[in-house]
């Protein structure tokens, strides 16, 4: 009963550009109108007149479980976080002490790897396997720039890198 456009295509709007809960409200009270109001993506549907106290305790309803939904959503994060360092690895992010820093692809898998191996001391030629996927075939500087790379976005001093070690004349361990 809106003027120019109905209900229906509203709800219809909304939901292709958010997922919110959607309680519609309306005179239209057949069946049909109900599965169609449903169908197009309301959470609920409510046919006037209706219980002021009724409307309140389902939009209480609604946003309760909107807000459970989205804070487990959030929470299914698999995020990684070692003395200032946050890995949010299914966002593919990192902060160091709170701000963000920008990785390559494989800064950012190399980084991961370290960190979710802690205290594990890998050659070159095991890291360039694990995170390029193949034989290194003497491109093992690969791994040692890409660690310089790492170290001058997360260390505060790169002379005494306090994150990942280097093992002189075996490869590179991140420090716990």
């Amino acid at each position: 009963m809106l003027p120019e456009v109905d209900g229906f295509e509203i709800c219809r709007q909304v939901r292709e550009v958010k997922n919110i809960p959607i309680i519609m409200v309306s005179a239209k009270k057949e069946d049909i109108d109900k599965i169609h109001g449903l169908g197009l993506g309301a959470d609920d549907y409510i046919t006037k007149p209706f219980s002021p106290s009724e409307m309140v305790a389902r939009v209480k309803a609604h946003l309760a479980r909107y807000e459970r939904l989205v804070s487990s959503q959030a929470a299914k994060n698999d995020v990684l976080e070692i003395r200032g360092i946050k890995i949010d690895k299914t966002a593919r992010r990192v902060w160091i002490n709170g701000e963000e820093k920008n990785f390559t692809n494989k800064e950012f898998d190399l980084l991961t790897f370290l960190a979710e191996n802690p205290n594990h001391v890998y050659t070159k030629d095991e890291l360039f396997r694990e995170i390029w996927d193949m034989e290194s075939i003497g491109d093992i500087a690969t791994v040692t720039v890409h660690i310089k790379k790492i170290r001058e976005k997360i260390e505060y001093n790169t002379a005494k890198p306090q994150y990942i070690e280097t093992i002189w004349g075996v490869g590179y361990r991140f420090k716990v």
